[in-house]
Formats: C-alpha cells, sequence, structure tokens
C-alpha cells in the first residue's frame, strides 16, 4: 500500500507516520500493493482531526474521526475502515452470488480478501424501512438551506433552478452548509 501523508495545522512527525503505517498497515491483508491510503492530519482548536480515504474502483472507503488526542484518532480511525471493508466485501459478495472476483470493482482487492469467511454475514444487512415521496420545485441552494431549517433537518433534497438538477443542501457539523451537486462520468 503507498501511504500519501500530509497535515494541516500540524507537523507530520516521524512518530506520527510510523503510527499510521503501522496501524493501517493492518489493512494490507486487503488491498493490493498499489492501492493508495490518503491520509490527512488536522488540528483545530483542542481537536485532533485524521482523515482517511482509500479509492477503490468506483467507489471510495472514507472515515474521519476526531478526538483530543491524534493517537485515539488513529486508533478510532482503523477500527472504522475496518469495519466498512467488512460492510463492502458483504456487498460485493451479495451481488455477485457469492463470485465476486467475477466483479469489476474488486480490482484494489486481494483474493484472499474474499476467500475468508470470517467476515461475511457479520453485518447487519441494509434494509430500507421507509420510502417518501414528494413534489421538487425548482429553487437557488440558498432557498434551500432555508427551507431545510424551517423543516428542522439536517439535508434537504431540491431542484436547483440555476442548473436544473437535482442537488443536496446539507448542515455541517461546524454549522455551515454543503452542496452536493452530480457529477456524472
Amino acid at each position: 500500500m503507498k501511504f500519501i501523508i500530509s497535515g494541516k495545522n500540524i507537523e507530520v512527525t516521524s512518530g506520527l507516520r510510523n503510527t499510521i503505517e503501522q496501524k493501517l498497515s493492518k489493512l494490507e491483508r486487503y488491498f493490493t500493493p498499489d492501492t493508495e491510503i490518503i491520509v490527512t492530519l488536522s488540528v483545530e482548536k483542542e481537536r485532533q482531526k485524521i482523515e482517511v480515504t482509500i479509492p477503490v474502483k468506483g467507489n471510495i472507503i472514507r472515515s474521519e474521526q476526531t478526538s483530543n488526542d491524534m493517537y485515539v484518532s488513529i486508533d478510532l480511525v482503523e477500527e472504522v475502515i475496518e469495519r466498512q471493508l467488512r460492510k463492502y466485501k458483504n456487498k460485493l459478495v451479495a451481488r455477485s452470488q457469492g463470485h465476486p472476483t467475477a466483479s469489476s470493482s474488486v480490482s484494489n482487492f486481494k483474493k484472499e480478501f474474499f476467500e475468508s469467511e470470517e467476515d461475511v454475514g457479520e453485518e447487519e444487512e441494509i434494509r430500507i424501512v421507509r420510502t417518501k415521496k414528494f413534489g421538487i420545485k425548482p429553487m437557488f441552494p440558498e432557498d434551500a438551506c432555508i427551507q431545510m431549517e424551517l423543516l428542522g433537518h439536517n439535508f434537504f433534497v431540491f431542484s436547483n433552478a440555476e442548473t436544473d438538477e437535482v442537488n443536496v443542501v446539507y448542515k455541517r457539523k461546524d454549522g455551515a452548509f454543503g452542496l452536493i451537486e452530480p457529477e456524472f462520468h
């Protein structure tokens, strides 16, 4: 695996780099040697945050963890990534009906990832328990944010009056707003 480690408002010391590589090297059993793991460390006031992104063909495995100690954040992010990998494996196995290596989306994974039975069935199946339908009228992103606030939700789906595309506005952890726009490849 190839580690790309950077820092924002923090110097990436050799101790931090070694700890990250040691913790995340546990993931080597899942990935091929050319898989990139992008790690960003940042510090804001008392918050020590680590973001880990692993691009796999067609998807992204990502976790962001924050605590008051960077080493605790590193431990937490490794656990979350492992859990996500188990869920992703189950999804691939289910989609391919037990033959995941035939799927084109597994190029970053080692064959052994699918041959071990230890993780399959460990996670709860994803179930959609409710479907909502609602009319989408064109509005500007700022108006969508106001509507979201009025409804007391933390996200809102709308048709963008500027682009005629379906967008999502959401409330960020820092209290600001975010906008999700589709990007088709």
